[in-house]
């Protein structure tokens, strides 16, 4: 007789908030951007850009706060903002302990922040192809594959080509019936 299969208990959705990074926050900002663990997936951006984007208020510069203390675990920037086409990018989303569920918890909350405070008709992002943790983890969260853009950024090994994700607004609001986002 084969031993019975350990029961998995389902682990309950991590939690997760956004505040707005001041700049005390962006040491902290830098060493997960600088992360060797983060580096191959992203462009570093220079302590400037990160002060610029939490001052212009075309972006929405976001720390993470997550997990039961709701420690600082991340940081998330929206671009687009105040776009007149209502097409809000999401420029970038880093987590710091990965596996926890703190990446998905804080892009439930981008995406409501996007769509029911910020107007978003359109919510997109592009993601390094071979980041295929992130790109299956926007796909899990309802975002729908648009195109590639071939070979479009440099990277540590030479070009790397970008998949470019999107969610509409109405595709939301089905998936919120659907008790899959969060309620307003």
């Amino acid at each position: 007789m084969q031993p019975a299969a350990p029961v998995r208990t389902p682990r309950a959705p991590a939690r997760a908030r956004l505040r707005p990074t001041m700049q005390s926050d962006l040491d902290f900002v830098l060493s997960l951007e600088r992360d060797p663990d983060n580096l191959p997936f992203i462009t570093p951006w220079e302590r400037t850009q990160h002060e610029a984007a939490i001052r212009f208020p075309d972006f929405r510069h976001f720390v993470i706060e997550a997990g039961d203390d709701l420690a600082a675990a991340g940081f998330l920037i929206l671009i687009g903002c105040r776009s007149p086409h209502q097409s809000l990018e999401l420029k970038r989303m880093v987590v710091q302990r990965k596996g926890q569920g703190f990446g998905r918890a804080a892009l439930r909350v981008a995406k409501k922040v996007a769509f029911d405070d910020l107007g978003a008709h359109r919510f997109w992002l592009d993601v390094r192809t071979r980041n295929t943790r992130a790109r299956g983890l926007y796909e899990s969260e309802g975002f729908a594959l648009e195109g590639t853009l071939r070979e479009a950024v440099r990277g540590p090994g030479g070009f790397e080509s970008l998949a470019v994700l999107s969610m509409l607004q109405a595709e939301f609001e089905t998936r919120r019936q659907g008790a899959l986002e969060l309620v307003r």
